[in-house]
Parts: C-alpha cells; sequence; structure tokens
C-alpha cells in the first residue's frame, strides 16, 4: 500500500523508544525542545490488542486519544500535538498480531516500529525483542505483512549480530520488506551500555543499503550536547540518529541553544505531566532517572517518597500549579457533565421516574443489595421480575440502567463507573419510588436477612432429618440478579 505520510528518517534527531519513559509527557518534552520524530515506549502487542480505543481522554478535559485496557490502565495514550511525528514501538513475534494492533493505532501515530533488539529476558523468552534476530523468516514475515497492511511507514530496531556480515545480510533482507527505515543500536545482543558502541558496524550498514539508517547507542560514548549529536551521526554514516540515555537523563540534548539546567527542564516535564494525567508512579520514575546522583539529596528523598502527583508538584515548588490545573481541569469537566446532562434531558423518555441516587455498599449490610430487594418485593406482589436495560456512554464511558417494573421505568439521572452500581441505582429509584425498603442499615430490622436466617435453620434442620433440602429463596434471587448481566449496548 502506498504509504501516505510526510514523515521521513533522513536528516532526523529522534527520540529512542524506552520502556517507562517514552509516555506522552517525555515525548511532548522532547518535540518542545527539538526533536524530529518520537517513538513511544515498546508496548506488547497482546495487551494492545485488549484495548479500547478511547477519544478525548477523560470527560474530554484531556484531549487525548487513549488505548485502556480492561482494567482502565491507559496503555497508550497520545494526543494532535504529536500525531504526525510519534511512531508506535510494538513488541510482536506474531505478524497477524502485529497488523490488528498497528490497524488499531494507524490514523492515531505516524509509523509502526517492531522491536528486534530488546535484549531483556522478558521480551526474549516470548520469542519477541533480540530473539528475532535469530529467526529472519519470522522477521520478513512480520515486516512485510505490515507493510502491506497498513498506510504508514514501518520501521524496526534491531542490535547487531556477533559479526558484521551477518549483519549487513539481516539488513538488507530487511530492506526488501519494503520497510522505510530501519534503527541500529550498536551494541550485541549481550553487550551492556558500558560497552563502546560499535560505530563502524553501524557504519558498514548505512553503506549496504540505501534505505535510511538510524544510529542508536551513542550516549555513553558520544552525546553529551547537542554538537555531538552530529558527530556520532558523521561516525556512523547513518542518516539520523536516535538517542536514548541522553535524552532520558536530559530531554533538552534536543536543543540547538544547548542544555537547560536540569531543574527547569524537570518542571516543564511535571507540566505537561500534570496536563495529560500523567499516573504519578511513572512521573517519579522519569524525574528519578533526570534526578540520578542527585537522588540521596533533600530534595531527591522527597521525590522518592512522594506518593501523588500533588506531592511530586510539591517537592518541585509547583503546588500552586497543580491546583490551578486541577482547578480548570474540574471546571471543563463539571461544564461538560451539565451539557452532557442536558443532552440526556432532551432525548430522554418523559415517562422515566428518575432520581439523583447512588448505590454506596457501605450503607447496606453484607451480601443485601437494592436490587434483590426489589426482586423480592415483585415476587410478593406478582410482578414479573425486575428487568435492566443500561447503556454506556461513550464521552467518558459510564453506565445508566432503566429497571422496567409493573410496566413502569426508573432510573437515577446520575452515571456510573459500571454497570452493576449503575442497576443498583436504578432499583433504589425504584423503590423508593414505591416506598419500598431497599435495605439500608439505617431502616433497622432487615427481614432480608431474617428471612435468610430462617432459610438457614430449615436447611440445616432437614440435612440433620437425612432430607435433601431445597434451594434457599435468597440463593436464587443471588442468581437471577448475577445472571442478569448482559451485553451493554453504547449509545
Amino acid at each position: 500500500m502506498t504509504v501516505n505520510t510526510p514523515l521521513c528518517f533522513r536528516g532526523k534527531k529522534i527520540l529512542a523508544p524506552m520502556v517507562r519513559v517514552g509516555t506522552l509527557p517525555m515525548r511532548l518534552l522532547a518535540l518542545d525542545y527539538g526533536a524530529d520524530i518520537v517513538y513511544c515506549e515498546e508496548l506488547i502487542d497482546i495487551k494492545m490488542m485488549q484495548c479500547k480505543r478511547v477519544i478525548n481522554g477523560k470527560y474530554k478535559v484531556l484531549e487525548t486519544v487513549d488505548f485502556v485496557a480492561p482494567n482502565e490502565r491507559v496503555v497508550f495514550r497520545t494526543c494532535e500535538r504529536e500525531r504526525h511525528c510519534v511512531v508506535f514501538q510494538m513488541g510482536s513475534a506474531d505478524a497477524e498480531r502485529a497488523l490488528a494492533v498497528a490497524k488499531l493505532v494507524e490514523s492515531d501515530v505516524a509509523g509502526i516500529d517492531i522491536n528486534m533488539g530488546c535484549p531483556k529476558e522478558y521480551s526474549t523468552k516470548a520469542s519477541m525483542g533480540a530473539a528475532l534476530l535469530s529467526d529472519p523468516d519470522k522477521i520478513e514475515s512480520i515486516l512485510t505483512t505490515l507493510v502491506k497492511g497498513i498506510c504508514k511507514p514501518v520501521t524496526c530496531k534491531i542490535r547487531i549480530l556477533p559479526s558484521v556480515e551477518d549483519t549487513v545480510n539481516l539488513v538488507k533482507r530487511i530492506e526488501k520488506t519494503g520497510i522505510a527505515a530501519i534503527a541500529v543500536h550498536g551494541r550485541k545482543k549481550e553487550e551492556r551500555p558500558q560497552h563502546p558502541v560499535h560505530c563502524d558496524v553501524i557504519k558498514a550498514i548505512s553503506e549496504a543499503v540505501s534505505i535510511p539508517v538510524i544510529a542508536n547507542g551513542g550516549s555513553h560514548d558520544f552525546i553529551k550536547e547537542y554538537t555531538d549529536i552530529e558527530t556520532f551521526r558523521k561516525a556512523t554514516a547513518a542518516s539520523s540518529v536516535m538517542i536514548a540515555r541522553a535524552a532520558m537523563w536530559n530531554p533538552s540534548i534536543f536543543r540547538k541553544e544547548g542544555l537547560l539546567p536540569l531543574k527547569e527542564v524537570m518542571q516543564d516535564y511535571i507540566k505537561y505531566a500534570v496536563r495529560y494525567d500523567n499516573h504519578y508512579t511513572n512521573t517519579k520514575y522519569c524525574l528519578c532517572q533526570m534526578l540520578r546522583e542527585q537522588l540521596e539529596t533533600t530534595q531527591g528523598k522527597k521525590l522518592h517518597a512522594a506518593q501523588s502527583t500533588q506531592e511530586i508538584c510539591e517537592v518541585f515548588e509547583m503546588a500552586d500549579f497543580y491546583e490551578e490545573t486541577t482547578a480548570i481541569f474540574e471546571a471543563k469537566k463539571t461544564s461538560l457533565e451539565t451539557e452532557t446532562q442536558d443532552e440526556d434531558d432532551q432525548i430522554e423518555d418523559p415517562d422515566v421516574i428518575k432520581m439523583a441516587v447512588r448505590f454506596d455498599k457501605r450503607e447496606y449490610p453484607p451480601q443485601i443489595t437494592p436490587k434483590m430487594y426489589l426482586l423480592e418485593w415483585c415476587r410478593k406482589e406478582k410482578h414479573p421480575q425486575p428487568v435492566y436495560e443500561t447503556v454506556q456512554r461513550p464521552l467518558d464511558r459510564l453506565f445508566c440502567s432503566v429497571v422496567t417494573v409493573a410496566e413502569q421505568k426508573y432510573r437515577s439521572s446520575l452515571w456510573d463507573k459500571s454497570k452493576k452500581l449503575a442497576e443498583q441505582a436504578a432499583a433504589i429509584v425504584c423503590l423508593r419510588t414505591l416506598g419500598v425498603p431497599e435495605g439500608k442499615l439505617c431502616e433497622g430490622e432487615n427481614h432480608l436477612i431474617n428471612k435468610r436466617k430462617r432459610e438457614d435453620r430449615e436447611r440445616l434442620n432437614n440435612r440433620d432429618h437425612g432430607e435433601d433440602p431445597a434451594e434457599p429463596s435468597h440463593k436464587k434471587a443471588n442468581f437471577t440478579e448475577e445472571t442478569s448481566d448482559m451485553n451493554v449496548p453504547k449509545m
């Protein structure tokens, strides 16, 4: 397929993919300081395939595109600012899985990269990373499938093999797959940062192929300031340079004007971390990488002890910034929620009875819920059992449930974070409208608990007399409640 993007890999200064470092705040900061292309941290194909693409982030406040795991964790977050210069790096050992993930993120990134250089055991044990270097057929299959299957440019990042000849032959085979560029970390898979980078091998590769070669691995031996980037490029005859650790320590390495003081860099980083709701543990990790030998200072120790984004801001004298930004977010969230509520009201069925209620399980005895009380009431009054219809709002992925009892519909006007909570809230609205007890602790004697105790005593008596006890009605109620869960449609 034809590549329809202006992304070019010649003459570029690139932020390398780094696990836990290459998240959105670091990528945006690198772009601010002069990086041309930024790679995200390696993300595993299997995890990405479980993600849902959510537009506009939390309540539209962040204005991001998020790829969210089933446990609600954001696996990959991006934004419009970087869409034309961010490359999504993937860990994969399967061509079809790689293609599925590439298609999932293709519209939100500038390119797709396959990691073929990570020497860590968690990667190689799964036949990913550097393990792919010993399986050229699989490399060819993955890259060819991606090049043919998506419109964005495909790249890969490798380490060098034991011999120059073998490395050059592998790269020539990779070039034939049609990839747009290849990044070469100039070390063997068993070598570590303290080992010298093999500029001669990268140079041999650069001279052997026509596609752009991106030199990587120069932080220890070459790159201490901006002018060193070109020195490393010339030593390797590469088209571009990819920077990892030097950028992790101080991302202003990309500034033509020279390095900025570390305090200023860290404050700039924190601003992006707060602006894009970066998880505080990731923010703290990246800041610790920047502090390095200063971790034992008073500031370093305070950073290490921080347990929230707010506490991190306090360490770096940015408490006012945190409060101001948080206030702006809350105001925007409230405004959007009001707009959404107005929209809900406009399309609302006027025959639905509504109340602004939520279910708080702390207000109820263990294993007692409003849904159970409503079910018991319907049985007592000879009504069909309650029917719940639940929808999920794409804006913020919250849920709302409508319960139908005796041909009347009830719902809470508040949206909940789970289907089960929304159904319980709907049951509460119904019970309160009917003037029926809902089982709260404050209601005094709980007839459903007493009923359970009586049934338990009867079951024990039957067991003592050798009889086969009938299943208690409360267990039937539990079963009915659990099996009422169905697929949730989106609004």
